[in-house]
């Protein structure tokens, strides 16, 4: 039973937002830089085959820290594991700002997706440790916003920082909060043991098999939409992959101290959790990299723009956010999390039918039901996978369960990615064998005027016209693959509707002594 006094609950309300806080700031960081690479590629004179390591050298440090977050927690406690992470983030944030050359960048952007993966998890196991069952919803709740919230604000934010001010500012915007966060919170979160005997007895053969396995499969799946998925390059990285998880597996399972503890997906309701957060990573994070590629290419749209057609999204969430805390505490999470996932399919079939005069307009009302559907495919989940562990499992199980999001959004868009470079080439030919056969339909999707068309069916073609022609075609051949796209990812957010009926009903936490 809980003896905290009023004040030391305020005060721990008010750390647990500074991490939340410093949760969103990492995940913000993603997005933000990803929207202004040209703007740093342009200052740091980057070659173009180089510039994406910027983001993969951040996405291979995040996903190696997720799940080692658990065994951090039990060496440094919570308190001190957030106050170490995030004034490590915020160094490395002015040491990317300082950078004078792509080496350095990218060697301050490994400190801080390392720095920034052990945010994420840290936050979703604090609600679980620091919160009695009644509150944990609300806690819940606010992690979700801000975790889901930093992607969709993450373009616009981007976009008005690179327009105003310079590319540095994407860093710099850090510092502020993350020195309130790291000087504050040792007087707000609650006081936990230290256990730094704990790395002595850290399996070294484990930890690199992990890291290893984790950074093959994230530079395979980066590479793979280029190379072709059988390419003998992406083989080689997944074959890789395959053993070096297999043995980190094989030698975790039988260690006295393992560094993640895997015997918790032995508890079937945090296993199907797990998938579901695979799912919703594959649909929430390939809709937030899907709308910007359209809306740039195709409508030719800049950041700014693009920003402020995610934000819509973002409301969503944030309108449908106290609603789904008042149904958590009502309504069985399965009944809840099929709800949820059901318009989160909704949404993202409803974007299936685009075509390359959409727009605003057009986006609106799928992006307002993905926004609504979102926390109830993240709070419901959360409790059927965290909600029955005891205490001493929940680091562990959140660090696993937010890799599983992490995953999924970056096969997601690996995916994606594999469906517009492989598909439109062949759409592009498909309208181009209907032009020449004189189908008018096939003119009119490309936006050719009917009759000017027919026309031009007797007459020789310029080589102008040949090439406007030719742009038009590529734009609506691209269009069909992002429809193609949008129906993959709504088919991974039915796959998550039909595991639900799988998972346990809710069970009270263990309780356990303190």
């Amino acid at each position: 039973m809980r003896t905290e006094q009023p004040l030391k609950g305020v005060g721990t309300w008010i750390g647990f937002g500074l991490m939340c806080l410093g949760m969103f700031m990492a995940i913000l960081d993603v997005q933000v830089v990803a929207t202004s690479l040209p703007a740093i590629q342009n200052a740091l004179a980057i070659s173009p085959d180089a510039m994406s390591w910027i983001q993969t050298a951040y996405l291979i440090a995040e996903i190696i820290a997720i799940p080692l977050t658990g065994w951090l927690t039990r060496v440094f406690s919570m308190r001190w594991l957030f106050v170490a992470t995030i004034g490590l983030f915020t160094a490395a944030s002015i040491g990317c700002a300082a950078s004078d050359r792509f080496a350095m960048l990218v060697l301050f952007r490994i400190v801080q997706g390392f720095a920034g993966g052990t945010l994420i998890p840290a936050v979703f196991a604090a609600v679980f440790i620091l919160f009695p069952p009644r509150t944990q919803g609300v806690a819940t709740t606010l992690a979700g916003v801000m975790a889901v919230l930093a992607p969709a604000a993450g373009p616009a934010v981007g976009g008005w920082i690179t327009q105003t001010y310079s590319w540095h500012w994407l860093f710099l915007i850090n510092i502020v909060p993350g020195i309130v966060a790291c000087a504050a919170t040792p007087f707000l979160l609650p006081r936990h043991e230290t256990q730094f005997g704990d790395v002595a007895k850290v399996d070294g053969v484990s930890l690199l098999l992990m890291a290893l396995a984790l950074a093959s499969l994230e530079i395979g799946l980066k590479q793979s939409p280029h190379d072709g998925w059988l390419s003998p390059v992406c083989i080689g990285l997944f074959s890789f992959t395959l053993l070096s998880g297999a043995l980190f597996v094989r030698r975790t399972l039988r260690a006295t101290y393992p560094i993640v503890e895997l015997s918790t997906f032995r508890h079937r309701s945090f296993a199907v959790g797990c998938t579901l957060s695979f799912c919703l990573g594959v649909g929430l994070y390939g809709a937030v990299y899907l709308i910007p590629v359209f809306l740039a290419y195709v409508r030719g749209q800049d950041a700014l723009q693009i920003g402020g057609t995610l934000l819509v999204t973002g409301a969503a969430q944030l309108v449908t956010a106290p609603i789904a805390v008042a149904l958590e505490r009502r309504f069985d999470a399965r009944i809840l999390t099929a709800m949820g996932f059901s318009l989160f399919a909704l949404g993202l079939g409803l974007s299936m039918f685009e075509t390359r005069t959409t727009g605003f307009d057009e986006m609106f009302w799928p992006q307002v039901i993905r926004g609504a559907a979102i926390m109830f495919c993240l709070l419901p989940p959360t409790r059927l996978a965290l909600g029955s562990l005891s205490e001493a499992q929940v680091p562990d199980a959140s660090g696993l369960f937010n890799l599983m999001r992490n995953l999924g959004g970056a096969i997601g868009i690996a995916l994606i990615d594999t469906i517009l470079y492989g598909r439109t080439s062949i759409h592009a030919e498909a309208l181009h064998a209907r032009l020449l056969a004189g189908d008018v339909s096939a003119a009119k999707a490309i936006g050719l005027d009917p009759l000017a068309y027919v026309r031009g069916l007797h007459q020789p073609i310029t080589p102008g016209v040949a090439a406007l022609v030719r742009r038009m075609v590529e734009r609506t051949a691209f269009v069909s693959s992002v429809n193609e796209a949008w129906a993959m990812l709504a088919a991974f957010a039915l796959l998550g509707l039909l595991l639900v009926p799988f998972a346990w009903k809710s069970a009270p936490r263990p309780k356990t002594t303190r």
